[in-house]
């Protein structure tokens, strides 16, 4: 990692460097130029310094071999065996990048009583399935879990772990990329790798008003967690083929600090992320009771209603129905959205969708660059337009 240094004998304090800042990192204190914690080290000050007193420095990075380090491991997330559908998606992208550098795919599968499963996940290619199964891994505890991640990764030594980007992961991932030192990019909407093995993490940044490409080339493995719906799911083949490997943790790597007394199953809700069909709802719609008018279009379509951030923000939706950055991502065949303007980090999580339909009033609306469809017009005229014509249609063929 490299770090500003300042060369005191050029540096006449001029202050150019701390008006240049867009950050407001630069500081003079005690007759000295400082970089405080917000320096994000975009380099402006070198480019504005008339003395040439700010210079970087790169610091000395262990060297790796990254030769040694072979192969696409995939972390399986499942509920008492019952296999995430997240798993899949990522071993369909895991094969993409394996087949790109010629490695082999992996999965570490971490339970109880979950050898049999463990099977399943041959008819998608895998090379090697490493299970971990004890009755101490019944539960999710995120430090014996992590343990047993990390005992896979350094016996295997992949070059790549994908984990899906889900509560689990987001609380497990960090934890094993930090005791190897390396780096973890989350959430990520897009992945490739270069011959050299780096992988090209994609993801939004700066609040989604881009598209970043972050890659990690002087560590391994390298980590990212993809979001659910992000990724087209692996099919399954009519024949097995790969491996199941058994490994198993010693006493102390079982040890928890977690106990589990009581376990409560959840109700199960209808996601929007598993939705088919789905009307969304942005800032074009004026108030609150005039979400009803989607909701029915989306139950004449057998879909749901899903909204942007706005609308959760002002209390008219819950953040379960939000699709965005901080809601979900979604896939469906078919999304409907009203009065949706299209900023990035609303169409980063829905522009795989299989149909997209967009109706906006302002023609120039960015949504009507990913749409495959586009109304321009008012929504109060447009949906309910549509109510009635779908609602003829099902008379008719009744």
């Amino acid at each position: 990692m490299g770090v500003l240094s300042v060369n005191n004998h050029k540096c006449d304090l001029c202050g150019i460097c701390v008006e240049a800042c867009p950050f407001a990192a630069v500081e003079i204190n005690d007759h000295r130029v400082e970089f405080n914690a917000a320096c994000k080290m975009c380099k402006v000050c070198i480019k504005r310094c008339p003395k040439g007193a700010i210079a970087f420095i790169d610091e000395h990075r262990a060297s790796i071999s990254k030769e040694d380090w072979k192969g696409v491991m995939v972390y399986v997330e499942h509920l008492e065996g019952e296999i995430h559908p997240v798993t899949m998606e990522l071993i369909g992208k895991a094969k993409q990048l394996a087949d790109k550098i010629n490695h082999p795919v992996y999965c570490v599968f971490i339970g109880s009583n979950i050898e049999n499963e463990a099977h399943k996940l041959l008819y998608y290619g895998i090379d090697k399935v490493f299970v971990y199964d004890d009755e101490e891994l019944k539960f999710f505890k995120v430090d014996v879990y992590a343990n047993a991640f990390e005992d896979c990764i350094n016996k295997v030594k992949p070059s790549i772990v994908l984990v899906g980007g889900t509560s689990i992961g987001r609380s497990l991932a960090p934890r094993v990329s930090t005791r190897f030192r390396t780096g973890l990019t989350a959430d990520c909407t897009g992945l490739d790798v270069r011959p050299n093995t780096d992988l090209v993490q994609v993801r939004p940044a700066f609040g989604g008003n881009i598209m970043a490409q972050i890659v990690t080339p002087n560590s391994r493995p390298q980590f990212a967690t993809v979001r659910y719906k992000v990724m087209d799911q692996e099919p399954r083949k009519d024949k097995a083929s790969g491996t199941v490997e058994v490994f198993s943790l010693n006493e102390a790597q079982l040890e928890s600090n977690i106990r589990v007394k009581k376990v409560f199953h959840k109700e199960k809700e209808q996601s929007i992320s598993d939705a088919e069909v789905l009307v969304v709802a942005g800032r074009g719609v004026k108030s609150q009771k005039d979400l009803s008018m989607l909701e029915e279009l989306a139950a004449l379509l057998g879909g749901q209603m899903a909204v942007t951030r706005p609308l959760v923000e002002a209390g008219w939706a819950p953040y379960t129905k939000q699709i965005g950055l901080s809601g979900r991502t979604v896939k469906p065949k078919l999304i409907i959205m009203c009065g949706v303007s299209g900023a990035i980090q609303f169409t980063a999580c829905m522009n795989t969708s299989e149909r997209i339909v967009a109706i906006n009033k302002d023609k120039n609306a960015s949504i009507f660059k990913i749409a495959h469809y586009g109304m321009v017009g008012d929504l109060y005229e447009i949906v309910p337009s549509l109510i009635e014509k779908i609602k003829g249609e099902k008379v008719h063929a009744v």
